[in-house]
């Protein structure tokens, strides 16, 4: 488990693709002292397991499962990750309980300033926004973020300065990809809800969606 809350940014030293796979090194000298091999990592929001440990970086297997449902296949040399520690049970929690299984990819559409933030608009498909409510929890490639608002194709974040400095998200631009992970308590919740309603699960139940415009007036008058 993990909370959200990035604790450093890695880069990206090695790719290798493997049999059915791809193995990945990740510097990052100051993080994760007092971890060991075999400790799990959260690597743009998805869970990993340490391998090795080699001259300030650190290597992880990746699956093909793995990258074919998240971003991870599409990282190259040089490029930036957000990266988290498992959390410990006497950790605060800080963002929101992140399993680090990636649900669906989205994309970021755009990025548009808002008085002392920055509103971000993601695309995402229905079987991740079913999922979402305004003021609720989403991990964006592990990022505990709040949802502003729900859209008819996505959702919207206001993100802070410091998020988008100690993280990847200041590097984005439009039409980068990124993986999304819905609350797990919304998903439980919405199970339950279903079988005691009788309603297949992969029927639709639309959530309540609000404009971007809505959202990026009441922000910038500090509403």
């Amino acid at each position: 488990m993990f909370t959200g809350i990035i604790e450093t940014k890695g880069i990206i030293t090695r790719t290798e693709r493997v049999a059915g796979g791809m193995r990945l090194e990740v510097y990052a000298p100051e993080f994760g002292r007092d971890m060991a091999i075999g400790d799990s990592v959260a690597v743009d929001g998805a869970c990993l397991t340490i391998v090795k440990f080699l001259r300030g970086a650190f290597v992880a297997d990746v699956s093909g499962e793995t990258m074919s449902r998240t971003t991870l296949g599409q990282l190259k040399q040089a490029g930036h990750v957000n990266l988290e520690r498992a959390m410990r049970m006497s950790d605060r929690l800080g963002g929101h309980i992140v399993t680090g299984h990636i649900d669906a990819v989205g994309q970021l559409v755009m990025r548009q300033t808002a008085g002392n933030s920055a509103v971000y608009r993601f695309a995402a498909p229905a079987l991740l926004t079913d999922y979402l409510v305004e003021k609720g929890s989403v991990a964006v490639d592990g990022i505990s973020l709040t949802v502003a608002r729900v859209l008819e194709d996505g959702f919207a974040a206001a993100v802070l300065p410091l998020t988008e400095q100690t993280t990847t998200l200041g590097e984005k631009k439009s039409g980068s990809a990124v993986n999304l992970e819905a609350d797990m308590f919304a998903k439980y919740v919405r199970r339950y809800v279903d079988a005691y309603l009788g309603v297949p699960p992969a029927t639709e139940m639309p959530a309540p969606k609000r404009g971007l415009a809505d959202l990026l007036r009441e922000l910038s008058e500090g509403r």
